[in-house]
């Protein structure tokens, strides 16, 4: 979900007596966080330690900071609101982000055992050539450049609450100024860099989430069942807050809606590119099996914090005030921080700080690690196979990468200040929509299917791809309903606001036609390329 939290006449969450202290300490923090980023910058020129820090991270820092990856300034603030609002359907989303890691679980150790860690080159395990490559590359981009507009307006529209600024300029300042920052961050950091911010993250965002949650339950004499009573009482509708179907974005398919909603967030959350790039960090397979159980359990701690909190903001604040922040409830965490604890004490400054700290570090880490796993995939898929030569000076391979980086980010940059008057919650379940239908088919096909092959993998992708967009833009997200991109048009003509229902299975039957190709009456028997086996490590320089 994308950030609204302001509107022009928002109330003032945190008041003028702690606003203060709360930006003087945030800014602190921020410093403290980038200088310590550019103490992790690395020089080295050798691309696997760059980008997969020369496989050598230890299965439980690596386990830790792989759930890093799953805790995002998006989850952090918007589940919260969800639950506050909406009950059942909040909690069942936070569930489905919980099991996506159980998924990816699944084809862990499978995908490290390759030993390789972009998109394109996972394709190429049954198909090979340069156009498995570039429709690897096309995907991690079409995924990666969403989920960054998402995170970067996030990050500029929770500065610009604590600043007490609720106007759409300085929104965009705040976002452009946070996303300059992150920017300088992605542009020096490597995966053993960042690994160490999202190590540090983890403690920060539990305890945020803990404290809060133990906050509101002090209040109600440390009992989860008057909390939970209390958080139905204050709901906009007590008799279904604990039932399915309070969902305002509910489509008029009922359950089928709920299943394909279901099939994006888990199949989605769990095929990221950065998560592969994660866990081919690993020792080796054994490791890396051990590293994603770690980040299960620790993800599926965070999510019981999330849903704990999302329940305590329902019975302190009251689902009420919460949408009149904003209908979506993503205020909810720091309204639950700013009325559990006395106006004028000094704990309250904390834990506001604390949970605005959390954010940030969750918006620092989450952009830094979508844009280094899309840069990897433009170095190594789109550009790897072609020597830089300018003028007859040879770039090396890590410059690009930093390029990359850095041009990612400033088109996500600018894409999200030229689009910030309009709601792009839409396009986080894009990503995830990409994901599901394009990444998960494929690596299943690549691993499991023998016959798989080149004509299967571009069907597939392509046609996961093409179905992904179109759905999409004749949903009700985009057009016709009150949350939509576009509320005053109508011309929604598929009744999902995620395509994953059709466009998961469609991919899979795409994959099978392409690669066995029924209509084909043939007596010769077609080659198909041998199953994929652990590579060898490639080559420190250009590949040729």
């Amino acid at each position: 979900m994308t950030f609204f939290l302001l509107s022009v006449g928002s109330p003032d969450l945190i008041g003028s007596a702690a606003r203060g202290a709360v930006i003087t300490t945030f800014l602190v923090f921020i410093g403290l966080c980038l200088l310590w980023v550019f103490t992790l910058a690395t020089q080295d020129d050798d691309p696997e330690r760059l980008y997969v820090a020369d496989r050598s991270l230890p299965p439980v820092f690596n386990g830790v900071a792989m759930a890093g990856e799953q805790i995002t300034v998006v989850l952090l603030v918007s589940l919260p609101g969800a639950i506050a609002l909406f009950g059942y359907d909040g909690v069942s989303t936070a569930v489905d982000s919980a099991l996506a890691l159980g998924v990816f679980l699944l084809l862990a150790s499978r995908i490290r055992a390759t030993r390789h860690y972009t998109l394109g080159e996972l394709f190429s395990l049954r198909a090979e050539g340069p156009g498995t490559r570039i429709a690897g590359a096309v995907v991690t981009l079409c995924i990666a450049v969403p989920l960054l507009m998402v995170q970067l307006r996030a990050g500029g529209i929770t500065a610009a609450l604590l600043i007490g600024r609720p106007t759409e300029a300085a929104q965009v300042v705040c976002t452009v100024l946070m996303g300059v920052l992150i920017t300088c961050f992605a542009g020096v950091a490597d995966l053993r860099g960042t690994s160490f911010v999202q190590v540090a993250k983890v403690p920060v965002a539990l305890a945020a989430l803990a404290a809060v949650t133990l906050m509101a339950l002090r209040l109600f004499d440390w009992s989860p069942e008057a909390l939970l009573s209390a958080a139905m009482d204050k709901s906009t509708s007590p008799d279904d807050y604990l039932s399915p179907g309070l969902w305002a974005h509910n489509a008029d398919l009922g359950p089928l809606g709920t299943i394909s909603d279901h099939i994006v967030v888990i199949l989605g959350t769990a095929m990221m590119p950065h998560l592969l790039l994660r866990v081919s960090a690993s020792r080796d397979v054994p490791a890396a099996r051990r590293s994603v159980s770690i980040a299960v359990g620790l993800t599926g701690l965070f999510h019981l914090l999330l849903i704990t909190t999302g329940f305590a903001a329902a019975a302190v604040v009251g689902s009420g005030q919460i949408g009149a922040v904003d209908a979506k409830g993503q205020g909810a965490p720091i309204l639950l921080a700013s009325e559990v604890l006395p106006h004028h004490s000094t704990g309250r400054v904390v834990l506001i700080t604390l949970v605005a700290c959390a954010a940030f570090l969750a918006m620092l880490t989450a952009v830094a690690s979508v844009t280094f796993a899309a840069a990897v995939s433009m170095t190594r898929d789109l550009l790897g196979r072609k020597g830089r030569t300018r003028s007859g000076i040879r770039i090396g391979e890590p410059a690009v990468l930093r390029l990359s980086v850095v041009a990612l980010c400033s088109v996500s940059l600018l894409l999200t200040t030229a689009v910030h008057r309009y709601p792009i919650e839409f396009l986080l379940a894009f990503s995830l929509s990409l994901a599901a239908s394009c990444v998960f088919p494929a690596l299943v096909y690549s691993f499991l299917w023998s016959g798989f092959d080149r004509r299967g993998l571009l069907w597939l992708v392509y046609g996961g791809l093409s179905l992904c967009t179109l759905l999409t833009l004749a949903s009700p997200a985009v057009s016709g309903t009150r949350y939509a991109l576009l509320p005053e048009q109508d011309f929604n003509l598929f009744p999902l606001h995620t395509p994953g229902l059709v466009s998961v299975p469609a991919a899979f039957l795409l994959g099978w036609l392409g690669s066995a190709r029924p209509w084909e009456r043939t007596t010769h028997p077609r080659h198909t390329a041998p199953g994929p086996t652990p590579a060898r490590s490639s080559p420190t320089g250009w590949r040729q």
